[in-house]
């Protein structure tokens, strides 16, 4: 469906910002080849490279490995990082290096791989435990150059400098930002996405569909984090049905990768909402994979906002010919949408369809109002809306 709509204004007056860009982006098929000689260029001599396993089986860390070797490089490889990674991920990464010395990290893979490789240049460079660096600016000192090469099309981590870390006890994620942790390089070679598993690619992708939505009205929103937001909103809500669709799309997975890129990029700038706020408890609790709990979760928010935030709801909704930004059902339409789109990747729809049960309800919703996401929702949350909004979302 495309309409033909006269452009309307945002609702908000341009906001003061601090912008820059530490992160360079290299896009294209093949561009891995080039890891090599990206690693020269900034010095690196010693890598560490953090990959995982389904990475080793599907043969991409060799092709990193060729590509630093033929550079010259000493390489040094870790492919046990886990789904969700926490300190203990962590902590294996920094004892893969031993008595060696490293000057340069590679992340190779998803979110989890980027992540745990920050984290690990956290501790390296500036040692303690990651629980030292929960929260933002917590590193004193310099951190090592790093290249970030996702595999999937969800996180965006390759375009921010928080590392997303759980404690290994209580499996409660802590957000570790700073400034110095950023990729110098993120290499997106939409060639790397082919090999995902349909489960991996659904649940990636609907996970970057959360950012582009969330950024696009949080409360720290400006106008570089709009353009990245909406630019990452119509990559992705296009490539979504020719890459759920039958057969392999090279048009979709670029689509997806760069989508995916831009999303990250405006977390960076504008923070995520009350979507994520929601799902780390449910992943706390009931392992719910991260990209199906914010499925889930995402069209409630919508909804739930819409009364703060609706014109902005309207811009998304008109930027993809949904219906016009000023339509009184702007909200429901969008809402919708968001589902339908969840739905072509076969995710559970509900948090009943997930396996979650209601009797953790109040527990998790008081975890999900201390979630430091959840203070840049564009409405304000606490336990009670929490708790009714995952009921909202607990069956059709």
């Amino acid at each position: 469906m495309t309409l033909s709509l006269e452009p309307t204004s945002s609702i908000d007056a341009p906001v003061a910002f601090d912008f820059s860009l530490p992160t360079r982006v290299v896009f294209g098929a093949g561009t891995l080849n080039r890891l090599g000689s990206l690693v020269r260029e900034y010095d690196g001599s010693n890598v560490l490279l953090i990959t995982d396993k389904g990475l080793t089986a599907a043969g991409h860390d060799q092709r990193a490995i060729a590509s630093l070797k033929e550079a010259g490089l000493n390489v040094i490889r870790f492919d046990d990082v886990h789904p969700n990674p926490t300190t203990n991920d962590v902590q294996r990464g920094l004892d893969a290096i031993g008595t060696s010395t490293i000057d340069f990290i590679v992340g190779l893979g998803g979110g989890s791989s980027m992540d745990c490789a920050k984290g690990v240049n956290f501790l390296y460079s500036n040692g303690g435990r990651m629980e030292d660096y929960w929260g933002v600016g917590k590193a004193s000192k310099p951190m090592l150059p790093f290249i970030a090469v996702p595999t999937t099309s969800g996180t965006g981590s390759e375009a921010q400098s928080f590392a997303l870390i759980a404690n290994a006890d209580t499996h409660m994620k802590m957000a570790c930002g700073d400034k110095k942790a950023a990729a110098r390089v993120a290499i997106l070679d939409p060639d790397l996405t082919r090999t995902m598993p349909r489960n991996v690619a659904a649940v990636t992708a609907v996970d970057a569909l959360s950012h582009a939505v969330e950024t696009f009205v949080t409360k720290k929103r400006n106008s570089v984090s709009a353009m990245f937001s909406l630019q990452a909103w119509k990559l992705l809500t296009q490539a979504f049905p020719e890459a759920f669709g039958d057969g392999d799309s090279p048009k979709a997975r670029e689509q997806m990768l760069l989508g995916a890129h831009w999303a990250g990029a405006a977390i960076e700038q504008s923070m995520l909402g009350a979507t994520h706020a929601l799902a780390n408890p449910l992943t706390a609790h009931f392992d719910t994979v991260h990209g199906i709990a914010v499925g889930v979760m995402l069209p409630h928010v919508v909804r739930f906002n819409s009364e703060i935030v609706g014109p902005l709801y309207g811009e998304l909704a008109e930027a993809i010919g949904l219906c016009r930004a000023d339509s009184p059902q702007v909200a429901e339409r969008l809402a919708d949408h968001i589902a339908e789109l969840i739905q072509l990747t076969g995710l559970p729809g509900t948090l009943e369809q997930a396996g979650v049960t209601r009797d953790k309800f109040p527990i998790m919703a008081e975890e999900a109002a201390r979630q430091w996401t959840g203070t840049f929702n564009p409405r304000p949350v606490d336990p009670d809306r929490l708790q009714e909004l995952y009921e909202c979302a607990w069956t059709n």
